[in-house]
């Protein structure tokens, strides 16, 4: 049995994921509650089954799931800008190939709890894939990312909890890689390029949202 604090929390942040889950699907997206992320990972194993290639947006959430070995034993074509030892010219060439690949996965940097997914990019190719191209689109949200507030609350909470380790975690030469704290930096390696929110479901992608019981990703 789950610890009576626990259990409670757990009952709480249910309670959110769900309330999430309708209002995303009001919007149109195929909204999935999943419990755990072993039910985010099995939903992604059954949908890439007619998928060939399979895109990976560089999202931990995604990551943490450990796909991409069982993908690739099942024959998918992986394209994953970042796997090491590759050139930048190949980094380049993925990123593009993931624009019109037949599944692509990703996280998100934070989600209105009314259902609007906002994300912020250094390039714009994780962005881009997610809007348009991919024949399918997964988004993985833990719920950690869910935001009782609105666009402006999401954005202080990718500012705040998900741009700076991040830029850490890519070796990025940045005030926030190093004080933990962002001071909007117009540093030449910043990570805060381009900032999207998603609003509805984009009218020519199959997108799916899995809402995970969990904390995933950063």
């Amino acid at each position: 049995m789950l610890p009576r604090t626990l259990e409670f929390n757990t009952w709480l942040s249910e309670k959110k994921c769900r309330k999430l889950v309708d209002n995303l699907t009001k919007k149109h997206f195929t909204a999935v509650y999943c419990a755990t992320a072993q039910e985010a990972s099995d939903y992604i194993l059954a949908q890439a089954q007619s998928a060939h290639s399979i895109g990976f947006g560089g999202s931990l959430s995604v990551a943490d799931l450990k796909l991409t070995a069982t993908l690739a034993d099942r024959g998918k074509e992986i394209l994953n800008h970042g796997f090491p030892d590759l050139t930048p010219e190949q980094r380049v060439a993925i990123m593009k190939r993931q624009q019109t690949c037949d599944l692509f996965l990703s996280g998100t940097n934070a989600v209105t709890l009314d259902g609007c997914l906002v994300n912020i990019d250094g390039n714009g190719n994780r962005v881009a894939a997610m809007i348009y191209g991919p024949s399918k689109v997964i988004v993985v949200v833990g719920r950690n990312k869910i935001v009782e507030g609105d666009v402006c609350d999401a954005i202080k909470r990718v500012k705040d909890k998900s741009a700076p380790p991040n830029a850490m975690r890519l070796g990025k030469q940045t005030p926030c890689a190093t004080t933990g704290f962002c001071c909007d930096c117009d540093a030449p390696q910043r990570i805060c390029h381009i900032t999207t929110l998603i609003d509805s479901k984009p009218s020519q992608t199959d997108f799916h949202v899995l809402v995970v019981n969990e904390d995933m990703g950063l």
